[in-house]
């Protein structure tokens, strides 16, 4: 069963969704230490989130590790999954928010990275690693 989660397709143009996926989910969990006023704790404290520091430091590290994971191609499909759920999240706690106060181009604006990520975490569930990753050395 844990084989058949791993296997992946030959797809070669996968690498180019881990490495946008990748990328921009390391870039954020770091930027969440770099900047705890802005974009860690006390950004979720800013949104009303319960223990906002604790919060943002296990999304941060989340973020990081899966996004390591995802640029080696290793265990693609499990990494992808805790991203999905950040950004399900944030396009509720988040996004809904400035569509209620600033309306529909407002809050599509706003989302514009979120709606990207969601579909490029959604495409590497569907795909696996592809063709240049560990997932597919190990167990294809």
């Amino acid at each position: 069963m844990i084989r058949r989660i791993l296997a992946t397709e030959e797809t070669g143009s996968v690498l180019f969704i881990r490495l946008m996926v990748g990328g921009i989910y390391l870039s954020e969990g770091i930027q969440k230490f770099v900047y705890p006023a802005d974009l860690g704790g006390g950004h979720f404290h800013s949104i009303g989130f319960p223990l906002p520091y604790f919060s943002a430091g296990l999304d941060a590290v989340l973020q990081i590790v899966c996004a390591i994971l995802i640029l080696a191609g290793l265990f693609t499909r499990l990494a992808v999954v805790p991203l999905l759920i950040i950004t399900i999240f944030s396009l509720v706690a988040i996004q809904m928010p400035i569509l209620i106060s600033h309306g529909l181009w407002a809050m599509l604006h706003a989302a514009r990275t979120d709606w990207c990520m969601l579909l490029g975490t959604c495409y590497l569930l569907l795909k696996g690693g592809g063709r240049w990753s560990f997932d597919r050395k190990w167990f294809s």
